[in-house]
């Protein structure tokens, strides 16, 4: 009978989550006699997606940093916010960079492993938990799951979903027309219909940018919807007609308090989008990503359930408001953002979404968003 191999952590998934946590395990002494594997049946060749995030310049992604931008503007119907970003700068990562990365650094290590399978489920005997792919088992020490719980549904019930969907164009033009080192974070000056939609521009140069229309709904729209929305954002507001779109991306990222955190176990943790790593309220993955690796590497050093305190209830509060005013009046979002950017300072603003804002910088910003859809909005929550 062939014996079942083991490990003592098994990732599903080599994408953002689960290849930062294998890192965060290659750099620390601790896990250098543990044997780690990474299961996932794409092998991660292409660059399906980039990752935006801000922070200060040091830091472990330098090396791979596609563009950084010390500036911002927000532009609504009624006002155009200048942002300096200083000391934050904000920063893009192309997918594949960080896929080639991290599989090379990791690849060069004899402990961790990388298994081309899909996984299928997960079963637990003699308080061991094994998982299951299409051809084989693998048993292991604990598992580290970025799979969405299969319970999981933008429809269900006690939970507030809103989707964040999107298209970007990657266009190429034969003369300069962008300003290189400033982004356009959310341009609601095209909108579709009364709903919280906005363009979003990133200048990798002169001559070349993604060009993006975002949703902030709870329904989807046909792709050419975004297309055209792209179009015409690009020729009448960037004043462009002669471009060449080199290359695209799309996605669905969930915007929920739905409470992943309970599929947490003493042998499974969930990671990534699958255990609620999305910041609710906008989206954003990689810093968060980062964060709680770091909790998890702290508690497994310390003996404690992998999971221990890597979720903050103040924040997911105040994300489960702003969802409420969203599920209630999508039209509202445009409203909220302005407030949200003209009101307060850059640095408040991403110490807040980065969740390490102090309670007077969070009393300041709540009485910025002072509404009545607000003040509905927070009871109902409560």
């Amino acid at each position: 009978m062939t014996k079942t191999p083991h490990f003592d952590y098994l990732i599903i998934g080599s994408g953002l989550a689960g290849l930062q946590l294998a890192l965060k395990m290659a750099e620390d002494a601790f896990f250098r006699n543990k044997v780690v594997a990474l299961i996932d049946p794409q092998l991660k060749t292409s660059n399906d997606k980039t990752w935006s995030f801000w922070e200060k310049p040091s830091s472990q992604w330098n090396s791979i940093v596609y563009k950084s931008w010390d500036h911002a503007r927000v532009l609504t119907k009624n006002k155009q916010t200048e942002l300096n970003l200083f000391p934050y700068k904000y920063k893009t990562i192309r997918a594949l960079d960080f896929y080639n990365t991290s599989k090379k650094t990791l690849h060069a290590l004899p402990n961790f492993e990388f298994i081309n399978e899909t996984a299928t489920d997960i079963s637990v005997i003699d308080n061991t938990p094994i998982l299951n792919t299409e051809n084989n088992a693998y048993r292991a020490s604990h598992i580290f799951d970025s799979r969405l719980p299969t319970s999981f549904s933008y429809n269900a019930p006690k939970s507030i979903s809103i989707i964040q969907h999107f298209k970007g164009w990657v266009i190429q033009t034969p003369s300069p027309c962008f300003e290189d080192n400033c982004i356009t974070m959310m341009d609601y000056r095209l909108k579709d219909g009364a709903q919280t939609t906005f363009t979003y521009v990133l200048p990798f140069s002169k001559t070349k940018a993604l060009v993006e229309f975002t949703y902030f709904t709870s329904n989807l729209v046909q792709e050419e919807t975004y297309d055209e929305f792209i179009q015409t954002y690009i020729k009448k507001y960037l004043n462009i007609e002669n471009f060449e779109t080199i290359e695209t991306e799309m996605g669905q990222i969930p915007m929920t308090t739905f409470p992943f955190e309970n599929f947490n176990s003493k042998h499974i943790t969930k990671i990534g989008t699958g255990g609620g790593w999305v910041k609710g309220s906008t989206g954003y993955s990689f810093k968060h990503t980062e964060k709680k690796v770091a909790k998890i590497i702290e508690n497994l050093k310390g003996n404690k359930q992998p999971s221990d305190q890597i979720y903050s209830r103040k924040h997911k509060f105040y994300d489960k408001v702003f969802l409420k005013v969203l599920q209630d009046n999508n039209a509202k979002g445009e409203w909220i953002f302005q407030q949200f950017y003209s009101k307060n300072s850059p640095q408040t603003m991403l110490r807040f979404l980065d969740e390490e804002s102090s309670f007077y910088e969070e009393l300041k910003i709540m009485w910025s968003l002072f509404s009545w859809s607000f003040i509905k909005a927070f009871f109902k929550t409560l």
